[in-house]
Formats: C-alpha cells, sequence, structure tokens
C-alpha cells in the first residue's frame, strides 16, 4: 500500500475519498473500549463524605469552574480554571497566580495528611476528575477516570504525601475528555517539601519560579480552538468529519502560539543571581527540545520525580508532556539590560511528512519555537553556589526485579488509525492477565515503540511520553532500531535517564526499560500522555495485588 503522509492527507476532499480511507484505516483486532459505567470497577463509588478517621493536617476546596481571562490584548478568552482555597492548616499552602487561568499552586509538606474537597462546576456534560500526577496515592485518591463525577457533584480525596519533595501536578483524567478539558485551561501545580531539600542553599521564594508551557491556537475572537475529533472506535459519521479535526484526534493537537504560566510572549524580569525554574510541559501533545539562545548549558537539579543525587550539565533538555524539570539559572555574571531566551530546537520526529496541524497555522512537531525571555533588569548581591552534592538517591537493581531474566512487553503501535498497546485499547474495568503484578514487587517493564509496516501514515511510528501512575521508576536503558537511530540521535542528548521519573519519552523504533517497584495495592493506569492517544484509548489499567488476594 502506497505510504501517505499527513500534508496530503489533509488536502484529500469529498465524502467518497475520506469514506473509503477511513474504511481500509479502521483498527482490527483491536480490544474496544469498555461501556462500562464510571465507578463500576473494583468496588469504585464517588466519595460525598469526609472519612471520620482521616484528621487532615491540610484541607482544602477546590473547584473545576469555567470563565474568562485576558490573555491576548482585546477579548477575553473563556477558559475552565480550577479555585482553590485553605479550609484547614497554612494559609500559604494555595498560591493564586495572578491574571491567569493557570494553576493554583499547591505546597504540601512530606508526611502532611491532606483532604482535598472537590466540587465539578464545569457545564453540563462534562465530567470530571483529579489526577495528582507523580504522587503515590491510594486507588480512590488517584484520578481513575471510573471516579469521574458529573457537573453539579463532589469528590473527596484523602491521602498522605509520601512523594520526595519535587514538582508534581494535578490535571483532570475524563476518559475522552483529557485533552479537551485541559486545553480549555485545567492544570496546577503541586509541590512538596521535605526536610532533606529545605536543608540546601538552593534559590527559595520568588526566586524558585514554577512555570507551565503550553501551546494553543486562538481564533478571531481570541478563543481557544481545540478541533479534535476523537478517533477512538472509527464509529463516527462520516459526512461530520473534518479532516484537520481528524488528523489532530489521531496524531495530537498541536497549537501555534505559546503561552507560559497562561500568557504570551512571557518575559521574566530578573535580578544579577541565580534562580531555581520549575520546567512543567503541560502541553497536550508539543515535545520541546529546551535551550538557552547563546548556548549557555542547562543545569538540571530535578525531574519528575524530585532533585537528582547531583547537578548535571546538557547542551539542550527535552521535555515531553507531563516531564518535569528543575533548572540552575546562574544570571550573577550578567549585565543589567542583558536578555536570554529559552528556546525549542528543530529535532526529527520520524513522522512521514510535513505537518499542519492546530488550525493549520501551528508549527510541525520538532520545528523550533520560542519559549520565554529572561531580561536582567536589577542588580543583586545575593551570591548562591550551585551545590556539588543534592541529594542521596538510591536507584533500583537489575538484581532486584523477579523478571529481570524475562521484563513484562509492551508494544507500542499504530492499527488503522488507533495507538494501541499490546494490540489493545483502554477498558474502564478491566486489566489483562499480563497486567497484574504482586505488591511489593520490582519488576522490569520494557516499552518498545514498534514499526508499523504497510501503514498508510506514520509507518515508523510517533514518539510515545510514558506515564504510569501510581509508581516511580529508574531508567535503565535504551535501544533503537539502526535505521531510525539518527532520527532518535536529534534529541539522545537532552534526554535526562537519571533520578526518580514517572513519565518516559520513547522514540520511534525505540525500546525502553525502566525497572519499578510496586507499593500501593489498587487498580492504577499506564498510558501515553499525548492526550489525544489517551482520549482515543492509548491506556491500559494494571493492577496491584496483595498476595494473599
Amino acid at each position: 500500500m502506497k505510504k501517505l503522509n499527513r500534508r496530503k492527507f489533509l488536502k484529500l476532499s469529498g465524502l467518497a475519498a475520506g469514506t473509503s480511507l477511513l474504511a481500509a484505516c479502521a483498527p482490527k483486532n483491536a480490544a474496544p473500549a469498555s461501556t462500562a459505567m464510571p465507578g463500576m470497577a473494583m468496588g469504585a463509588a464517588p466519595t460525598a463524605a469526609p472519612s471520620a478517621n482521616f484528621a487532615p493536617d491540610l484541607e482544602i476546596a477546590l473547584k473545576a469552574t469555567s470563565g474568562a481571562a485576558q490573555i491576548l490584548p482585546g477579548k477575553p478568552t473563556n477558559v475552565w480554571r480550577y479555585a482553590a482555597n485553605v479550609v484547614k492548616g497554612d494559609p500559604g499552602a494555595v498560591v493564586t497566580l495572578p491574571e491567569t487561568y493557570t494553576g493554583p499552586i499547591i505546597r504540601a509538606k512530606k508526611g502532611q495528611k491532606v483532604r482535598v474537597t472537590f466540587t465539578n462546576d464545569l457545564p453540563a456534560g462534562q465530567p470530571s476528575i483529579v489526577h495528582w500526577h507523580g504522587l503515590i496515592v491510594p486507588q480512590a485518591a488517584d484520578g481513575h477516570p471510573m471516579y469521574q463525577i458529573d457537573a453539579g457533584k463532589t469528590y473527596v480525596y484523602e491521602f498522605e504525601v509520601g512523594n520526595r519533595a519535587g514538582t508534581y501536578w494535578f490535571h483532570p483524567h475524563t476518559h475522552g475528555k483529557t485533552g479537551l478539558q485541559v486545553n480549555k485551561g485545567l492544570a496546577g501545580l503541586f509541590i512538596v517539601s521535605d526536610p532533606e531539600q529545605d536543608a540546601l542553599a538552593l534559590p527559595s521564594g520568588e526566586f524558585d519560579l514554577p512555570l507551565v508551557i503550553q501551546d494553543r491556537t486562538f481564533d478571531a475572537d481570541n478563543q481557544f480552538v481545540y478541533d479534535v475529533q476523537n478517533m477512538s472506535g472509527m464509529n463516527h459519521d462520516m459526512g461530520s468529519m473534518n479532516m484537520n479535526a481528524m488528523m489532530q484526534g489521531m496524531m495530537g493537537f498541536l497549537g501555534d502560539r505559546i503561552l507560559v504560566n497562561g500568557k504570551p510572549d512571557f518575559a521574566l524580569s530578573a535580578s544579577t543571581r541565580a534562580y531555581r525554574l520549575r520546567l512543567l510541559n503541560g502541553s497536550n501533545s508539543r515535545i520541546y527540545k529546551l535551550a538557552w539562545s547563546d548556548g549557555t548549558p542547562i543545569t538540571v537539579l530535578g525531574v519528575d520525580g524530585g532533585l537528582l543525587d547531583k547537578p548535571i550539565s546538557k547542551k539542550y533538555v527535552m521535555l515531553a508532556p507531563a516531564q518535569r524539570a528543575e533548572i540552575w539559572l546562574d544570571l550573577s555574571g550578567r549585565k543589567v539590560g542583558d536578555e536570554i531566551t529559552l528556546e525549542s530546537l528543530a529535532f526529527e520526529t520520524g513522522e512521514t511528512g510535513g505537518m499542519m496541524m492546530g488550525g493549520g497555522s501551528a508549527p510541525a512537531l520538532g520545528q523550533p519555537m520560542r519559549i520565554l525571555k529572561v531580561k536582567v533588569d536589577k542588580q543583586s548581591a545575593e551570591t548562591l553556589k550551585l551545590p556539588d552534592k543534592l541529594t542521596a538517591l538510591t536507584p533500583l537493581q537489575t538484581s532486584e526485579a523477579g523478571n529481570a531474566a524475562a521484563p513484562r512487553q509492551f508494544k507500542l503501535t499504530l492499527n488503522g488509525m488507533t495507538w494501541l498497546i499490546n494490540n489493545r485499547q483502554f477498558e474502564m474495568d478491566k486489566a489483562a492477565a499480563d497486567e497484574v503484578v504482586n505488591l511489593g514487587a520490582t519488576e522490569i517493564w520494557e516499552f518498545s515503540n514498534e514499526k508499523n509496516p504497510g501503514a498508510m501514515m506514520d509507518a515508523n511510528g510517533m514518539a510515545h511520553p510514558i506515564h504510569m501512575h501510581g509508581v516511580q521508576f529508574n531508567v535503565l536503558s535504551r535501544e533503537v532500531l539502526p535505521d531510525l537511530k539518527p532520527i532518535r540521535d536529534t534529541v539522545m542528548d537532552g534526554i535526562v535517564d537519571e533520578g526518580w521519573r514517572d513519565t518516559v519519552l520513547v522514540m520511534p523504533g525505540e525500546k525502553v526499560r525502566v525497572i519499578v517497584r510496586f507499593t500501593m495495592p489498587g487498580r492504577f493506569l499506564y498510558h501515553c500522555h499525548n492526550l489525544e492517544h489517551e482520549d482515543q484509548g492509548m491506556m491500559r489499567n494494571f493492577d496491584v495485588k496483595p498476595l494473599s488476594a
């Protein structure tokens, strides 16, 4: 079959042409998405009242609601946002970012007991639930879509913060609607501190800056454009199909403007001193290759699961959707008036042609974009030295894995126009026999980004950021097919595999092995964090069961 690149695909017109193409692209031998009602799996039920025997140190009221934000000059943009306030505990635990839809920032300490009462105040027809991304919490507090609640309903989360200090975040996890709800504005940060980190001489207060990077497209009235057709199952009215929407549903949304903390053309007013920048890729599907415009190396302090054992220096850093990077920016040698830009550099993606998504004007995945500007406009006498040592890390060892001789295999493939894991789509109330693990077990999981021979599009596959709920893991190794190595080599020097991660970027043709210990019983998710891939079903359950179960 002749391969078709996406630019040519988007130029196809006419109902007959579209119908025949989609018939040819329909997925074969893929498990259908379950029709089970939310809340039915594993005894799940929406929690509307707090537990009498849970005494929180920090209690927060959190609401997802609609509103407006002044993002561009002229008409305000209609957005969905989280609003939060402290009911009990430190009033400074919730920080609302001024004049933006992003946030809030929740700050907690390791060991604190936290209660969050979540209210869904979104429009009718938008069920929602909150996933505490990167936090290791019980099943009922993790934000699985089986717990999603309808508009007007309330859900209570109760958990103890067991994670080490780090930059975590929260976002919706409603099956089939996560991409839309995040794109409309629902995302916030959950920052954890602990005594070990507090003892380090790292920038703090106003010099410790969380920066959420997102791409968006606006229409002529300054409204977000999210023209995406969910491709799951391919059961659609062909007369209503839009080619661009189909492609974004299949490949992932790309916007044509970069927003940082919800603001375009973001410029940081800085002093001649050191800063700690906490970067979150909060985009739906765009991957960034981050570098300073003047060639200054990027110094990485931490990743998804907190600080590294020591700082590492990179010419550039890859940041896939959901990944975090804490970086050290030292401006002490700069002069007032100096400027430096954080850019996303060009890289290869393995895709089989030019890309025209995000309303037709968005740069293709892998094309260069400007992220933010730093303007040095104040003198400072403050001097901080980059520590040689940050923290003591004890990564998991291959010898600890019970399946070291035969790691679990997870193949990432394209079937028709649907992305699959082990040839399966998401099923709300099921985990396969090979997706059941023992509580306390240490295992190696191998994610293999397969080629798709004979596929009309993207026979090489796409880059997939794979996220696991309820765990942190260490990356053990990467292998790549020889013919796709030149593609992977355009990003390899910027991949940070050190430290504890919850999301790993798997490039086309790569096999990535991670080692993980399962310490929390229950049903959890693993999935691609390209949100459109997740929404169409590139997501599966895994069950962690006590040995006696």
